[in-house]
């Protein structure tokens, strides 16, 4: 196996991070000669591949193939294997990365009216709060199941941010932001 030479390694380390593993640019110092040199080495070892760019996607430009198009360089899966990087390990991470960027955005859950959530959430948002004895009246709930309101449907689901504090006279009052 041949030994990688300093900047051969960062080539490929660069281009492994890369949207599909694009070796471009190259380190700062290479250009010219010395570049043309490094890649040529690098293609004949299989590490690097020369690909047509897709300039609609702004990939950067290795050469100019004289008719309009131009190529880019791609870390191949030699070049990934030459720096101890499984390839089936870069393809699943891209395709996780890819299904991520594409997944539909969450949509906001949404409160209907008349429920026991959308009293809890009036009650909380009058100017005076409400302890958990009250939110039991009004709901018919238990006081675990008000405490279980409060933390996960309205703080974890909702995002909402329920606050609490002391009154002398009521004891524990929560409260919401006015809508």
């Amino acid at each position: 196996m041949t030994k990688l030479t300093e900047t051969q390694t960062i080539i490929l380390n660069a281009g492994a991070q890369r949207p599909d593993n694009i070796a471009l640019p190259l380190p700062k110092g290479l250009a010219g000669a010395a570049a043309k040199v490094a890649v040529s080495k690098m293609i004949e070892h299989g590490w690097l591949q020369e690909v047509d760019a897709n300039l609609r996607r702004n990939e950067p430009l290795w050469r100019e193939t004289g008719d309009g198009h131009g190529t880019t360089l791609v870390v191949t899966d030699a070049g990934l294997l030459a720096i101890g990087i499984d390839p089936v390990v870069v393809k699943t991470v891209v395709a996780i990365r890819k299904h991520a960027a594409e997944a539909p955005a969450l949509k906001a859950p949404v409160i209907r009216d008349g429920t026991k959530q959308a009293i809890l959430i009036a009650m909380l948002r009058t100017p005076e709060g409400a302890t958990i004895e009250e939110i039991m009246a009004e709901t018919g709930w238990l006081a675990h199941t008000a405490r279980g309101a409060l933390s996960g449907a309205l703080k974890k689901k909702l995002g909402l941010a329920v606050t609490s504090d002391r009154d002398d006279a009521r004891g524990r009052v929560y409260r919401l932001p006015a809508a």
